[in-house]
C-alpha cells in the first residue's frame, strides 16, 4: 500500500503552499482541499443550516481522496485530510453551535468508521504560525474561508490533541511563522524525514 503524508493546521497557515513547494522538489501523488469545488461550502458561508451537509462531503471527500492515493505507486502528499477535517474542523463547528449535539455525534461515527477501514498516515506534517501570520495570509486568500485567524487557537488545540495520540516518529511539527512562501527551510527537512 502506498505511503501517506499529510500536511495540518489551522486555516491559513499555508497547507497548500507548502504541499505545492514538496511537489516542486519531490514526485509526489496530491490531494488538496479544493473548497471552491465543493457543493456546500459557499452555502455554509451563508447559513449554517449547512454545517452538517458541509461536513459529511469534506469527510467523504476526503476518505476517498485516500482510498484513491493508497492504490497509486508514488508516495502521497495531502494538503489538509479526513483527520483535520474531523479534529480540527468538525470540532470548531460544532464548538461554535454550527453543529448540533446529534450532528457532531453521527460526523463522529463516520469519521471512526472511515478511519478504522483507511491506514492512518504515514506522515503527519502539522504547521502552526503566528496569528499575525496567519491574519495576513487569509486576508490574501482567494477562497471562501469558513474558520477565521480568530479560530486559529482553537483548531490548533484540537490537532493537537489528537496528535497527542499519534507516535512522535510519525509527526513533525514546525512553526512557520518566518518561513518564506517558498518553504526554503521546511522543505529539506520534511524531505529528509520521507527518506528516512
Amino acid at each position: 500500500m502506498n505511503k501517506l503524508i499529510v500536511i495540518v493546521g489551522p486555516s491559513g497557515v499555508g497547507k497548500t503552499t507548502l504541499a505545492h513547494a514538496l511537489c516542486e522538489e519531490h514526485d509526489f501523488a496530491i490531494a488538496y482541499e479544493q473548497h471552491n469545488e465543493r457543493p456546500f461550502q459557499a452555502l455554509f458561508k451563508q447559513d449554517s443550516k449547512y454545517a452538517l451537509a458541509n461536513q459529511l462531503d469534506y469527510l467523504l471527500f476526503r476518505a476517498e481522496q485516500e482510498h484513491e492515493l493508497r492504490k497509486g505507486e508514488r508516495p502521497a502528499l495531502m494538503d489538509g485530510g479526513l483527520d483535520l477535517d474531523f479534529h480540527g474542523f468538525t470540532r470548531l463547528f460544532h464548538m461554535r453551535g454550527f453543529l448540533t449535539e446529534a450532528e457532531y455525534e453521527l460526523c463522529r461515527r463516520f469519521y471512526f468508521l472511515t478511519r478504522s477501514l483507511l491506514p492512518p498516515p504515514d506522515l503527519i506534517i502539522a504547521l502552526s504560525a503566528d496569528s499575525q501570520t496567519i491574519s495576513a495570509r487569509l486576508a490574501t486568500r482567494n477562497r471562501i474561508n469558513i474558520a477565521s485567524s480568530e479560530d486559529t487557537f482553537l483548531v490548533e488545540e484540537y490537532v493537537n490533541e489528537w496528535l497527542a495520540s499519534i507516535p512522535e516518529s510519525n509527526v513533525i511539527k514546525l512553526n512557520v511563522s518566518r518561513e518564506n512562501l517558498d518553504y526554503a527551510q521546511s522543505v529539506p527537512v520534511i524531505l529528509e524525514k520521507i527518506k528516512r
